[in-house]
């Protein structure tokens, strides 16, 4: 099975609208505007509530996609954790 055939559309726009959020936040942690030109191009939001179910899963997919790439090219290449001293704190 896909993403979809057992979705409903309510969560297809929910799940939509989170991806949405997921990449304005990492614009704000990385300090830049995430390029979604494909998703874009799409022209479709998880407002568009009169569009189908199929223009939804692909412009998840695609956001989905998108935001991964620019992740890939905005991650630092090695994060050193010997240097900290503070302690973690488990939330439980």
């Amino acid at each position: 099975m896909r993403i979809g055939d057992l979705v409903q559309k309510e969560e297809l726009l929910h799940l939509h609208m989170l991806l949405v959020h997921v990449k304005k936040y990492y614009e704000t942690v990385y300090g830049q505007e995430f390029r979604t030109d494909v998703y874009d191009e799409m022209s479709i939001s998880p407002v568009h509530i009169h569009k189908n179910k199929v223009c939804h899963k692909k412009a998840i997919l695609t956001l989905g996609k998108e935001i991964v790439e620019n992740i890939k090219e905005n991650r630092p290449s090695v994060v050193d954790y010997s240097q900290r001293s503070e302690e973690v704190i488990v939330e439980h």
